[in-house]
């Protein structure tokens, strides 16, 4: 490499001796048929290790960016390096709109769908929510193409990397539609605990925001899509918030020029569903993030829980956030088989106090089965990761028959697909 590669939050090296950016269909698969070892990368805003490798990476940011919309079968099939940003603009200039979006709209379609990223509401699923069909590079260079019907599909678009390299994805899409976002201060968290599901389900996406300061929830982010009802929380007695009389960054020191507009006022969908816009990249990335989720009926148990450890997250805290994603069919997804609340933490760009907090979070949510999201940092031992995740062992078995030898693999499944995953007996440098 001729210089040092890192993550957008700097807290990652990668040690990659050789990074590939092909430019065609065809480079692409010579690359990786003639691959010892090769890890796909996207736009790099995981926190953890999951695309680093000692071998090769290879990159899809220099693959056409194909975003093409079946108007008959509304859907859209797009590149898998195009990041959500400019699928969402082309999406739109036809007349299309996906169900959600997350807060960051930088990140790629491809990856974010293999780390099980999603965005928020109570009815909408994790991006991957919406692949119908994939195609990918598997290890000697063939291109394979999996749909919906394909009896292993629940295994495909969540897939850690660990099967090939996800060159094009078709996703389902909708009609275009507008949203407004009104932020709410200074919500007490016994009156969004006491009515959660509730406050939760208001709205197409609603988000609440914590610093674990005091026992409120600094900012609720609620999203109302035109054409679903109007949103009733800012009239209950309960939802004693005030809506916010200027746009606001979560976290609330910050400037808002990063932010997509607030105070209720309408635009389309992809200009209010990520917190943040698209020219500004990143939005910040002088942090560490994690990240957990909880089964739906678990969430306010385990957020009273992190209360009782306020404490000790304050200190090295930017925000937190908690979002609600629907159940799917997805063997690795955080949403496997049940409605789940999620439980995000920006934290200071200090590496040991984080981790330190991270191993107290995590032991406050250790009864309530909490997921780590692939993509940020835990500290969980993998056999307790391997635990919460049942058909991991399914997932595992389907790596390895569409990578017998190993090729894609590297520490990260090595650490939680487990010793199966080793079969073909080539290293990837060495545990870290």
């Amino acid at each position: 490499m001729s210089a040092e590669l890192a993550n957008w939050a700097g807290n990652l090296r990668f040690r990659a001796r050789r990074v590939h950016r092909p430019t065609t269909l065809d480079e692409m698969r010579a690359v990786v048929a003639g691959a010892d070892h090769v890890r796909a990368l996207g736009t790099r805003h995981s926190f953890s290790d999951i695309a680093d490798t000692a071998a090769d990476l290879v990159s899809l940011e220099d693959m056409p960016p194909v975003t093409t919309v079946d108007v008959r079968n509304a859907t859209v099939t797009v590149g898998g390096g195009v990041p959500y940003a400019r699928l969402a603009r082309e999406l739109h200039a036809a007349g299309f709109a996906l169900p959600n979006m997350a807060s960051l709209p930088h990140i790629s379609v491809a990856g974010s769908c293999a780390t099980g990223t999603h965005g928020s509401g109570v009815r909408n699923t994790i991006l991957a929510g919406s692949v119908r069909s994939l195609e990918l590079v598997t290890a000697g260079g063939e291109l394979v193409t999996v749909r919906r019907d394909d009896p292993d599909f629940a295994g495909m678009p969540v897939n850690l990397g660990a099967l090939g390299v996800v060159t094009s994805l078709t996703l389902d899409v909708e009609p275009a539609y507008e949203v407004s976002t009104t932020v709410y201060l200074d919500l007490p968290i016994r009156a969004g605990l006491d009515h959660f599901r509730e406050l939760m389900s208001d709205a197409h996406s609603v988000c609440l925001f914590t610093d674990w300061k005091a026992p409120v929830f600094n900012q609720v982010w609620v999203m109302a899509r035109t054409d679903d009802p109007e949103p009733k929380s800012p009239g209950r007695e309960w939802f004693s918030a005030t809506a916010a009389t200027r746009d606001l960054h979560p976290v609330s020191t910050r400037s808002a020029a990063a932010c997509t507009r607030q105070r209720g006022v309408l635009g389309p969908w992809h200009t209010r569903l990520p917190h943040f816009r698209p020219e500004f990249t990143p939005s910040s990335g002088e942090e560490l993030q994690s990240e957990y989720a909880v089964p739906a009926g678990h969430a306010v148990a385990a957020l009273e829980a992190l209360g009782e450890i306020a404490e000790v997250i304050h200190p090295v805290l930017q925000i937190c956030e908690v979002r609600t994603v629907a159940a799917d069919e997805f063997w690795l997804s955080p949403a496997y088989g049940t409605d789940v609340v999620t439980i995000h933490f920006t934290w200071i760009p200090d590496a040991d106090p984080v981790r330190r907090t991270i191993h107290a979070v995590e032991a406050s949510l250790e009864p309530f089965r909490a997921r780590p999201h692939w993509a940020k940092l835990t500290a969980m031992p993998p056999e307790r990761v391997r635990d919460l995740f049942p058909r991991l062992a399914d997932f595992r078995a389907l790596a390895h028959r569409y990578d017998p030898g190993g090729k894609f693999r590297n520490d990260f499944t090595d650490r939680y697909l487990g010793p199966a995953a080793r079969r073909g007996g080539h290293g990837d440098g060495g545990s870290r």
